[in-house]
């Protein structure tokens, strides 16, 4: 079966083809096969984020384009697409609504079936799809959520998540202090600016049992750069004259690394709690290699191991869409009709029945 999926919840708009071959599910041997994942991204001007309406603009004048370049790329016909599979939530309204309408078109055009699709779960599955992680547990990381997963009884329990903002929000929210481009994307950015930090500053360590706060480190963050940063960026020679000026890089350093630690802690918690040796991490954030490298020496300290994805599937793309559709659609789970095919900015992971796993 080949489904076409499209993923739109927030700033990058992606389309993507998948295959399941004959026997998947059944045979763990077989793999599904990606036959195009195609990705366009809405970037804001520098010290700002991305709006809504915005966004949706963005998502109506590309979507078409990308499908038509993602069944290009897989040398497949529209014929041969079985289900059409969209992100119904969660995510930000008008962007959602954008690309569903565009589905549900395409559902009417081709009489293909249609299937929402839980984003949340979507890089859950393409995350185990793509490295092989059996029964992980998984630390789910980008702008929008904040989640430490494992799973039982045919759904993704959430262990712990964030009370306020999630950890890309605060990072991209610290970029816009910095006046950091947002392109290729801002958390990117940081993580460079981190990897030059020599000082680590004190900033507050806010786990609250498996949950984690992260909106008075963001203005703990700001504070410490209007103190040591002068308006264009350039660190201030505060006294002492003997210590060493603050720079941006040292503040996107102790930021990094205050958040990821608090992040480790709940992980590792929920491995203890479920006794489990393998962490995937998942979404955008989970791109970052010093989150990877934190969370590896933490593992391999329980003699366990670590499993991430490149950028292809870690940010927002169509292909896990596609992914997790199938998965749902082999089942019967997720089948909507065209009226009823709509969104929602508020979809947990754990209201999710995953049917296609034991």
């Amino acid at each position: 079966m080949i489904a076409l999926g499209l993923e739109g919840s927030a700033n990058k708009l992606g389309i993507g083809l998948i295959q399941h071959p004959p026997g998947y599910g059944r045979d763990p041997t077989i793999r599904a096969k990606i036959l195009s994942n195609i990705r366009h991204t809405f970037v804001s001007p520098p010290g700002t984020g991305f709006l809504p309406k915005d966004t949706a603009l963005h998502h109506r004048e590309w979507a078409v384009k990308l499908v038509k370049q993602a069944l290009k790329e897989s040398g497949v016909s529209w014929r041969d697409v079985d289900c059409i599979c969209y992100t119904r939530g969660p995510g930000m309204g008008a962007p959602l609504q954008s690309v569903a309408v565009v589905a549900r078109m395409l559902s009417m055009l081709w009489n293909k079936p249609l299937v929402g699709v839980n984003h949340c779960v979507g890089h859950i599955e393409m995350g185990r799809e793509i490295t092989g992680a059996e029964n992980p547990v998984v630390l789910y990381v980008s702008g929008g959520n904040t989640q430490v997963i494992a799973y039982a009884e045919q759904r993704y329990r959430i262990f712990g998540e964030a009370l306020d903002i999630a950890v890309g929000n605060c990072l991209d929210r610290f970029a816009r202090t910095l006046n950091i481009s947002n392109d290729p994307a801002p958390g990117y950015n940081i993580e460079q600016l981190a990897k030059q930090g020599k000082t680590l500053l004190d900033l507050p360590y806010a786990v609250k049992g498996m949950d984690c706060s992260f909106s008075g480190i963001l203005a703990s963050i700001d504070s410490l750069a209007r103190e040591h940063l002068n308006p264009d960026g350039t660190p201030k020679n505060n006294p002492p004259a003997s210590d060493p000026p603050i720079t941006p890089s040292d503040l996107c350093f102790s930021l990094q690394e205050t958040l990821f630690s608090m992040l480790v802690e709940t992980t590792e918690r929920a491995m203890s709690h479920v006794n489990s040796s393998q962490v995937l991490i998942v979404g955008g954030v989970g791109c970052n290699l010093r989150l990877q490298e934190m969370m590896g020496i933490m593992a391999r300290d329980r003699g366990g191991s670590v499993y991430g994805t490149d950028e292809r599937f870690c940010i927002d793309n169509g292909i896990m869409i596609a992914h997790a559709g199938l998965c749902g659609f082999s089942v019967g789970e997720g089948v909507v009709e065209v009226e009823g095919a709509g969104v929602t900015q508020r979809f947990r992971t754990d209201e999710v029945w995953v049917r296609w796993r034991d």
